[in-house]
């Protein structure tokens, strides 16, 4: 049986990947702070972990990996978002989405590289269309999913010798946390409870394109119609996008 690791498993999509994935007959090992709402079965195992803290990380893995008889697929999707205009934000946080979104990252690719290769298996970033083209509101947001970008299309070079897929997945809006998420004072959130969402697709919709997209082996695989918009426009011609995405975001 295939496993595959998922940071920000206790998330909505995080669970939604989780359900297709053993729908597929793989074994799901989900990685977050709080997975106390999670079921435990042969099938899915949620661990307890602070990604930001590598110690912490390390451990995890270390822990999933000798209990695995394989490791086929890592998926990244723990993330934070900041909803709010870069005048009103401040260092720390900006820093704390990085922490989140880039180097926990980083450091989960570094934790499973050597037991992927093993299996000539694959990583999936996570990311948004906030990774490859401007968001409204969304400063420190974009920036880090667009480090999170550079850092997997270069991997995607450095692992295709050892018979190794990388790919990123670039969702629109998914709403897996509307009126869930609680927003702390900074402006930090889950993403997902964004209330200028444009039409938002639900986790088992997201999930059910994402996977899809693995099974075709996409690099790039766009979630979702604003997505596949966002992508095609972005590329002919960023300056129309930008002044469409602004009316949009900024009327919403």
């Amino acid at each position: 049986m295939k496993t595959a690791v998922i940071s920000g498993g206790a998330g909505g999509l995080g669970q939604a990947l989780s359900k297709a994935l053993q729908a597929r007959g793989w074994r799901v090992v989900l990685l977050d702070l709080d997975v106390s709402g999670l079921d435990t079965s042969s099938n899915q195992l949620p661990v307890v972990c602070d990604l930001t803290k590598t110690e912490h990380l390390r451990s995890a893995a270390s822990d999933i990996i000798t209990a695995s008889d394989s490791i086929d697929l890592v998926i990244y999707n723990a993330g934070v978002t900041q909803i709010r205009g870069f005048d009103q934000s401040d260092d720390a946080s900006h820093r704390r989405l990085f922490e989140v979104n880039y180097f926990a990252a980083v450091e989960t690719a570094r934790a499973f590289l050597p037991e992927v290769r093993k299996t000539r298996g694959a990583h999936l970033a996570i990311s948004s269309v906030a990774g490859f083209a401007p968001l409204y509101h969304r400063t420190a947001y974009a920036a880090s999913k667009h480090a999170l970008e550079g850092f997997f299309k270069s991997l995607r070079s450095e692992e295709e010798p050892f018979g190794v897929k990388v790919h990123i997945a670039a969702p629109s809006f998914v709403a897996t946390n509307l009126g869930n998420a609680e927003t702390q004072a900074d402006g930090t959130t889950r993403p997902g409870s964004a209330k200028d969402g444009v039409d938002e697709m639900s986790p088992d919709a997201a999930a059910e394109t994402i996977l899809r997209g693995l099974d075709r082996s996409q690099p790039t695989i766009p979630v979702g119609r604003v997505a596949h918009l966002a992508w095609w426009l972005n590329r002919l011609s960023p300056r129309l996008y930008q002044r469409l995405m602004e009316r949009k975001i900024r009327g919403a």
